[in-house]
């Protein structure tokens, strides 16, 4: 299309724009949802591993991600980065279609960070962004929606059946999930992981609004993509049922195993729900969404423990809610997709196995290329630049260590107040700001 060709704003491109940027929030939403569940002292460092998420992404998709995850594609894996770098070849409606295509991989890397909690160092983050996006996202981006593998069409389609994942269970959350726990184990444990109660978190309520953000932008997640009315009601009401069911199904979970439910576990809960129903949510019922977010919920809830039996430190619990999830929610489609044309389908509708095989080769697939890559990366820069902070730098906290600042002032009553790095950015009092005189020193 000639760039001088004028083509009419539709009411379609114009919802595409509004769920792009309803996307766009869950990434800062996403940080104070993690910035929540930090330790005061590292705070600040959470939000900003997704804040500058957003930044590189946004950069690297415009100049060669979009290209990688469409297109003119090498065996299937991933689209040539030159073919629309820059976007300089891409106008109109496929110039929104790659804006929305962007924010997705801008939260997807996003939610690695959340394992790694409290102990990376932001310039290693800062590297691995883009080397993830490019090796991993990228590649599994065409794989399922730009014409590879699979995608329709595609070999694992032709030889499996048709691979269904409207909204990203392999690209987003299974991809990012198992990234996260190849990450947690390279890096390893946090001090006192498991014995040391500090490691709760410090700001329930930013968990809170931060789950509320991403289920309000996860209306645009799941439902921008939808090609009619009818597609898109569906979409929507899943996206409401889902994630309410297993909150419900983590509160009684924790109720029954441990007593108490907690607005943790509720806000957890929700997001597990989401995650379950982001690559279902165009092809199952509400009541089957119900029931996946029930399943979710509980299944999440268990698999959030394993950290402790098997002993690696998921800071946040990206592992298991978000692979924990994916994979139920990826699988699920299995059992309970809905037959299109009173074709195919799910085994409960009748359709025979082939949807779940279908299903678990993508899974496996994802699997195999993200925590190999991820470990390829992780280990790389580990071993070069390093990807852990010091043992006192992780005691002092990554906010003041990393950033130079910290999220609370309590009136000079703070630990971090006389840090030598607060001296750098305070040189001057304020004019509100009364000086102490030392205490004089009185000889024996």
């Amino acid at each position: 299309m000639r760039r001088d060709t004028l083509v009419e704003l539709t009411a379609g491109n114009v919802w595409v724009m509004v769920s792009a940027a309803l996307v766009l929030l869950m990434t800062p939403g996403l940080g104070l949802f993690y910035g929540g569940m930090t330790r005061a002292k590292a705070a600040l460092n959470m939000i900003m591993m997704s804040f500058v998420s957003a930044g590189i992404v946004g950069v690297v998709w415009v100049l060669w991600g979009y290209s990688m995850s469409g297109g003119e594609g090498f065996l299937g894996v991933f689209g040539n980065p030159f073919a629309s770098f820059g976007l300089s070849n891409i106008v109109g409606s496929d110039l929104i279609k790659a804006g929305f295509s962007g924010t997705f991989a801008m939260v997807t890397v996003a939610l690695i960070s959340g394992a790694i909690a409290d102990r990376a160092k932001f310039t290693a983050w800062v590297i691995f962004v883009p080397l993830w996006i490019t090796a991993v996202y990228c590649p599994l981006a065409f794989m399922v929606w730009g014409g590879g593998l699979m995608s329709h069409g595609g070999a694992v389609s032709a030889v499996f059946g048709q691979v269904i994942d409207f909204a990203g269970g392999t690209v987003v959350e299974i991809s990012s999930g198992i990234a996260a726990l190849v990450l947690a184990l390279i890096i390893g444990k946090r001090h006192g992981f498991g014995k040391d109660a500090s490691h709760r978190p410090h700001n329930v309520p930013f968990i809170m609004l931060g789950a509320g953000i991403l289920w309000f932008g996860w209306f645009g997640f799941n439902a921008g993509a939808a090609t009619t009315a009818e597609q898109a009601g569906l979409i929507w009401i899943n996206t409401l049922a889902a994630p309410a069911a297993a909150m419900l199904s983590w509160l009684v979970t924790e109720k029954v195993r441990h007593g108490h439910p907690t607005s943790l576990g509720a806000a957890s809960g929700a997001v597990a729900g989401l995650v379950a129903i982001t690559p279902a949510c165009a092809n199952v019922s509400p009541v089957a969404a119900v029931a996946l977010g029930l399943v979710a919920g509980f299944a999440s809830a268990m698999f959030v423990e394993l950290k402790y039996k098997f002993g690696f430190d998921d800071s946040l619990d990206v592992v298991g809610v978000h692979l924990g999830a994916g994979l139920v929610g990826t699988l699920a489609l299995g059992f309970i997709a809905l037959p299109v044309n009173g074709e195919g389908g799910g085994l409960f509708y009748g359709g025979g196995i082939q949807q779940l095989v279908a299903q678990t080769v993508a899974v496996l697939i994802t699997l195999a290329l993200s925590a190999f890559m991820t470990a390829v990366i992780g280990i790389a820069l580990h071993k070069t630049i390093g990807f852990r902070v010091s043992h006192e730098d992780e005691v002092t906290g990554v906010d003041l260590t990393e950033h130079a600042e910290t999220a609370y002032e309590f009136g000079g009553l703070g630990p971090s107040q006389f840090h030598p790095l607060r001296q750098h950015i305070h040189t001057m009092p304020s004019a509100q700001q009364s000086v102490q005189p030392e205490p004089e020193t009185v000889s024996a």
